[in-house]
């Protein structure tokens, strides 16, 4: 229910209490949201009831069916959840066998599931070690099976919606039904898994979740074999063959003494989390809705909006120029603070609904966690990819997290992360660039437009009669902005942001890993010109800063405009930051420039490898407060002018 705000916000809201108690209204106040004129109470009652009083009902401006949560499918009796999920099966049109494939790296799925079946061929479904056989040994490949395909199951039974699914799945099981593989085969059992899956559909496109973490080697940002062997899988020397990989972050010990959020932030994320080329999922949760009457005084750990219970963190991880981990955060579940110990405890209406590995039993269990969050993530990926089947995986790992944001409960934590860089890092390394928006990255609005580039620069040359190399190449990129439509808004402000995506080749060896360089084959940075320098001086800055050839990033223009900064930003291979200002300045500020900075390809020139190209990719978006503003039309009328 949704009550009236304005001036007398508080009085109604007493009122509805006080009303709700005497017409037998079951209600939490502790779960009770305040907007600036709105408060949003969940409330299990009748019409009936609702009706006995005038004054209660006057409170209320809107009535709206709240979802169900998942415990109330796990409740039901095996009968009744085949009758539901007969039901969703018939609502679902599966995609064609050479549709875009969310690979799950896991325990096996059993592929007999009824709502899995038509979506999973026996011939994708791989073993690393053929004596394990191929179906799942303890529940969990199938329980992200479900997430890989539906997300949460919870809203597509509830609901009555026909879908028509754009990607499938295909299974590797690389963990053994007893025992445990040898840590010195990890990065070797993933590459191997990957390559399995290949050879039977090599023209497929894929994004390869992989929900297998270790807590052994946590060493805090520095490559380890396993990671380094996961961004070789993504660089690949073929062009044609990189690849698209999401890690989950791994989960917090949740064992006493567990306190939240502290113990994310000394949790630290478990490897192969590291590696550069990969996205590594965090997650964060949205719900937080107890049935008061099943646990009486119960709260949720987390809330909404704010850090799953059992995310990891890169918080104590040495201020140095190792990667932002982890980069994104998708739903996790939350916890419950059960009030007899004050200890977390898992419920399954603050878990995500997914199916189970045993349908015989029962058809639907629940799941939560790094894991499911990283499933969710390469979901959205393959949906990116089916709609958009010519773009680089390159280019949907930057959509993503391009289209990320943090909730108000992210930004709440580290107040002060517009003000001070260590709070804005801190930020970040707790949840990346934020909770990422499919209906944004796949869709631009009038209002809200993004433009893609795909491309390469030559980054090193090496001249026959030096023995070093120098760089080479730099990209100036015209964005076609709408200036007409710019100059109109004035002193209006808007938002550019700008994300620079590319894959590294990496060098795991252990010597000369205080010099971030010696890890990565090359570098590459993006600077956009001021709204005050005319291009010829914007291309001899962005020339002196190469004739320099330092190691970080040079130092932008208008650094004091942009969120993050030239030094921030640029940790890892996946650079995203926002530029505020006026619309006019924006208008003049249509030039952005790719460049590249040093690495092992340059800093060893006896390999050769200074004759590679690098591709990158890059997406920039203007955005205005204004809805009625239109951004896109005159852009998209220029590029057909222009084509």
């Amino acid at each position: 229910m949704w009550l009236r705000g304005g001036n007398e916000k508080k009085k109604i809201l007493e009122t509805f209490i006080s009303d709700s108690e005497k017409i037998g209204f079951r209600l939490n106040r502790k779960d009770l949201i305040q907007f600036p004129d709105r408060t949003v109470a969940l409330v299990f009652g009748s019409f009936e009831q609702m009706c006995q009083s005038i004054d209660l009902m006057n409170c209320i401006a809107e009535v709206r069916k709240a979802k169900e949560a998942a415990n109330f499918f796990t409740r039901l009796p095996s009968r009744e959840q085949k009758e539901w999920a007969d039901d969703a099966r018939e609502r679902v049109h599966p995609s064609s066998e050479d549709a875009c494939a969310v690979c799950l790296l896991d325990t096996g799925i059993n592929r007999l599931h009824m709502l899995i079946e038509n979506h999973l061929a026996s011939e994708d479904t791989h073993c690393y070690e053929p004596s394990w056989g191929r179906s799942d040994h303890c529940g969990h490949g199938t329980e992200m099976a479900g997430i890989a395909l539906y997300g949460d199951l919870t809203d597509f039974l509830a609901g009555n919606d026909r879908i028509e699914l754009k990607h499938r799945l295909e299974s590797v099981k690389i963990l053994p039904p007893r025992g445990e593989n040898d840590p010195r085969l990890y990065g070797y059992i993933t590459a191997e898994s990957v390559a399995r899956a290949e050879i039977e559909a090599p023209r497929r496109k894929r994004a390869i979740a992989m929900t297998v973490t270790t807590t052994d080697f946590r060493d805090r940002g520095h490559p380890s074999s396993w990671s380094a062997a996961i961004d070789q899988i993504c660089f690949s020397d073929n062009a044609d063959h990189k690849r698209l990989m999401f890690i989950s972050a791994g989960n917090a010990d949740l064992a006493p003494p567990y306190f939240y959020p502290d113990s994310n932030f000394s949790d630290g994320v478990h490897d192969p989390g590291q590696a550069w080329n990969a996205l590594t999922v965090g997650a964060f949760t949205e719900k937080f809705t107890i049935d008061p009457e099943e646990f009486p005084d119960w709260r949720p750990v987390a809330p909404k909006g704010g850090l799953c219970p059992s995310s990891t963190t890169s918080l104590l991880w040495k201020k140095t120029d190792w990667p932002i981990k982890p980069e994104i955060v998708f739903e996790g579940g939350n916890y419950g603070l059960d009030p007899s110990t004050g200890e977390p405890d898992c419920l399954d209406s603050l878990s995500m609904l997914t199916t189970f590995f045993k349908p015989a039993q029962k058809l639907f269990t629940v799941t939560g966690d790094t894991s499911a969050a990283a499933t969710l993530a390469s979901r959205m990926a393959a949906i990116l990819i089916g709609e958009y089947p010519d773009l680089w995986p390159e280019t949907i790992r930057a959509l993503i997290a391009h289209s990320a944001d943090w909730t108000k409960e992210m930004k709440a934590r580290f107040p002060k992360y517009q003000k001070t860089r260590g709070e804005m890092e801190n930020l970040l390394r707790y949840c990346g660039f934020g909770t990422p928006n499919i209906t944004r990255a796949l869709r631009s609005a009038s209002n809200d437009l993004s433009l893609i580039v795909q491309d390469s620069l030559h980054p090193y040359e090496k001249e026959d009669d030096k023995a070093y190399c120098t760089t080479r190449d730099m990209n100036l990129h015209r964005i076609p902005w709408p200036t007409d439509t710019l100059m109109e808004l004035g002193e209006t402000e808007v938002e550019m942001k700008v994300t620079l995506s590319y894959f590294i080749e990496p060098n795991p060896g252990r010597r000369g890993y205080k010099r971030k360089y010696s890890y990565a084959s090359h570098g590459l940075r993006f600077d956009v010109k001021t709204a005050t320098e005319t291009i010829d001086e914007f291309r001899k800055r962005k020339n002196k800063d190469a004739r320099q050839e330092g190691e970080k990033g040079f130092a932008s223009g208008d650094s004091s405009e942009w969120l993050l900064g030239p030094d921030l930003r640029t940790k890892g291979s996946l650079h995203s930051d926002r530029w505020t200002g006026t619309a006019a300045d924006l208008a003049q500020k249509g030039i952005i420039a790719v460049y590249p900075v040093t690495g092992w390809w340059k800093e060893r020139p006896k390999l050769e490898k200074w004759r590679k190209n690098a591709r990158y990719s890059l997406i920039v978006t203007i955005s205005t407060p204004k809805t009625n503003v239109d951004v896109y039309t005159p852009i998209v009328n220029q590029i057909s002018i222009e084509t």
